[in-house]
């Protein structure tokens, strides 16, 4: 070992054991902070699934794929990164002994082809990254950039030491080739051995680009040990976790469908013995989310596919689900040092610790503990009113999320507060929650009128209360039972399925509200009054199967009853069709004119995963295939199944005025007439009403042909059915 080598060999090591101190004092601070949060018990069940979704989406790159380019070049990068460590670890002995590699497997031919080619495929992979950074630039005008509001820096920092990384592993072998020392043949490392060829010869070159590595690599280590809320690299760490303690590992969509009931304490609330002043409403303090929220928080990629799918963001509402995140960590670590020291209120606003506690308590930790945390700009608000309700609950950052944060759990608990305690949400939603608690319905109609759907009708329609058998019980829905448009579809509904010979029953005015919108607006006690009611009819009727025109409704009924003891088999209305035009119960014989397209409700579509059967209703209808010369057909939309862009009227947003930005519904609508379809077929209440006052507000403004229509799937069967 020469001079050269005992220098380098000294540097690295110093550097090491700097940046392994801070390391481990940054992650004890990190875990500190995330046992901040609530107890949640239902994180830690069924092991062996939870590992094998953790596997499939880590290794598997099985949500980063979905964006084909990016996600096969991040696979490549995270491949890269797992065998850094073992490179880096080979430089420790390079920097000394510059003819050495790493012992036991270094002289494997397999280990230098196959880290040589991880090596190549990496820094291809690294470079498509930056190229694609640096073409959405938040700068760039002319697009609406997913890395509007990231820490730019630090996803520059982080990709450009993986490249420096890479490229000083390719010089040192290059060097080592050039030394004759290259443990490996020319077909096992052949970029290494080409490097070789036009490098000099020289063992220090070798022990000082490894050190060159090594400073590089433990550089870029206390950069993130001092920047505890640097995402964008913590989550190459902390992913694996994050998606292990996902919400439902087995389901698709995990973190979808049901909500998470109200917690305090790690148990469920019941209202029955609930006390405001001893037990949790809903999220009123940053440290009262879960840990798994806590961890949410930290383990942001800042990364922006929550934000580019938002419908909320891509209409200019202030709400951005990244940025949503984003401040919630920041201000749940800059408020640590007091909420660690014993600091924090009480649930009735009361001081826990001592003066002697706060003492030593930085200043600026004690003015973010007063915060609160919904308020506006004069109240130093972490999160904006404006911000929590404009979310939709529609489900898209949630999908998109390549490491599975619960974005729609976390709002819809700050909600609950605002809903419960504060009494502060938009006044229009006050309207709704006063119909549903007075009149079992959001529009305030009379019970009594529940039924007037069926007038009409050619045959009869029957009701529970009258007994007999049935084999489904058709939930119609408020939307159903009193919206004009709404009614026209459940018609067709109980008339197709008359027609193919269902027994099937309603309940009439036994039916009352599902909850949902109480539930999304943040208003859980009204949710659990209306379900329990709704859980004791279905269960005295012993009902076992259901169908729902709604999907809010099957939503409802299909994965939060369970909670209150409703265990039915619910399917929407588009599955049971569907699978009557398979048996050949329902043919069509009548095509319909011109080209359709059809959109996917978020509550049937991401959250339940129903794309196919509405298409196959619409592929038995339809004359031809899509791209047929005449033009019918079923055509997509740019943005549809897993990607389909929300109506607007999700999340109780039904019932509230859209003031901010350019109406979701607005934007649906003209990227559904951008196919040139004659109709827009739906299968949601709430999508029929929203799409359809936006196809008639484009024809009033002649920028719609007046042929357009916006019709339920079951609407669009029932017309080629009947000749």
């Amino acid at each position: 070992m020469g001079p050269v080598q005992i220098v380098a060999t000294a540097v690295a090591a110093t550097i090491t054991v700097v940046a392994v101190a801070l390391v481990v004092r940054t992650v004890r601070r990190m875990l500190a902070v995330v046992r901040l949060g609530q107890p949640d018990p239902s994180r830690g069940g069924d092991r062996a699934q939870r590992l094998k979704t953790m596997l499939a989406e880590t290794l598997g790159h099985t949500r980063m794929l979905r964006w084909t380019v990016v996600g096969a070049a991040h696979w490549f990068v995270m491949i890269a990164f797992i065998a850094l460590s073992s490179l880096v670890l080979e430089a420790y002995f390079e920097v000394g002994f510059p003819d050495h590699g790493l012992p036991l497997i270094g002289a494997w031919n397999v280990y230098g082809l196959v880290t040589e080619w991880i090596g190549v495929l990496g820094f291809v992979g690294i470079v498509v990254l930056i190229g694609i950074r640096l073409r959405n630039l938040p700068s760039n005008p002319e697009r609406r950039s997913r890395f509007t509001g990231s820490t730019m820096w630090q996803a520059y920092y982080v990709e450009y030491t993986i490249l420096a990384v890479l490229l000083c592993g390719f010089f040192i072998r290059g060097f080592k080739a050039a030394n004759d020392t290259l443990e490996w043949p020319v077909w096992a490392a052949p970029v290494s051995h080409a490097l070789g060829v036009v490098l000099p010869a020289s063992e220090a070159a070798v022990s000082l680009v490894a050190m060159v590595k090594i400073i590089v690599s433990m550089a870029w280590v206390i950069v993130i040990a001092s920047n505890v809320t640097m995402g964008v690299a913590w989550h190459r760490f902390l992913a694996f976790f994050n998606i292990y303690f996902k919400r439902s590992p087995g389901r698709k969509g995990s973190g979808l469908g049901a909500l998470r009931p109200m917690m305090s304490e790690g148990k469920p609330l019941d209202f029955e013995e609930a006390d405001p002043e001893k037990d949790q409403f809903g999220v009123a303090q940053v440290e009262q989310f879960t840990w798994k929220g806590m961890l949410d928080f930290t383990t942001c990629t800042e990364c922006g596919r929550c934000q580019s799918q938002c419908p909320a963001w891509n209409t200019g509402k202030p709400l951005s689900p990244k940025l949503l995140i984003l401040n919630l960590r920041d201000h749940a670590y800059a408020k640590a040092p007091y909420l660690l020291a014993g600091g924090g209120k009480t649930l009735t606003g009361d001081e826990k610790a001592t003066q002697e506690q706060l003492a030593k308590v930085d200043v600026l930790a004690l003015a973010e503990a007063e915060r609160p945390l919904i308020g506006g700009v004069d109240e130093n608000g972490v999160i904006d009113p404006d911000v929590l309700w404009s979310c939709t609950t529609c489900g898209a950052c949630v999908e998109q999320c390549p490491v599975d944060i619960e974005h729609v759990d976390h709002i819809v608990d700050m909600r609950r507060y605002q809903v419960l305690i504060e009494s502060n949400f938009p006044t229009e939603a006050g309207v709704m929650l006063r119909n549903l608690e007075n009149k079992g319905n959001p529009w305030g109609a009379a019970q009594s009128t529940r039924e007037d759907w069926t007038k009409g009708l050619d045959f009869p329609v029957p009701n529970v209360a009258d007994g007999g058998d049935f084999e489904y019980l058709f939930w119609v829905g408020c939307a159903g039972a009193f919206e004009d448009r709404a009614k026209k579809t459940t018609r067709a509904v109980a008339t197709l399925l008359n027609e193919a010979g269902v027994s099937f029953a309603i309940l009439g005015q036994g039916e009352t509200c599902t909850g949902d919108p109480a539930r999304r607006v943040g208003n859980e006690f009204v949710f659990q009054m209306l379900a329990q009611q709704n859980v004791e009819t279905l269960n005295e009727a012993g009902v076992k199967k259901i169908v729902a025109t709604c999907p809010h409704c099957f939503n409802t009924l299909a994965n939060e009853y369970g909670q209150l003891g409703g265990h039915f088999e619910v399917i929407h209305h588009t599955q049971l069709l569907a699978q009557l035009v398979s048996a050949g119960k329902l043919t069509p014989v009548q095509p319909i004119d011109g080209a359709v397209t059809y959109h996917d409700p978020c509550y049937l579509g991401r959250h339940n995963r129903v794309f196919a059967p509405p298409r196959e209703v619409l592929g038995a209808v339809t004359a031809t295939t899509n791209g047929a010369a005449d033009g019918a057909g079923l055509v997509e939309m740019d943005r549809f199944a897993e990607r389909s862009f929300c109506c607007g009227a999700g999340g109780a947003r039904m019932w509230m005025e859209e003031r901010i930005g350019k109406r979701i519904n607005v934007e649906r609508v003209e990227e559904a007439l951008s196919t040139g379809a004659k109709t827009v077929a739906v299968s949601c209440p709430f999508c029929l009403t929203m799409l359809g006052d936006g196809v008639t507000g484009k024809k009033a403004a002649g920028a719609a042909p007046d042929d357009v229509e916006v019709v339920d799937v079951a609407s669009v069967l029932l017309r080629a059915v009947q000749k």
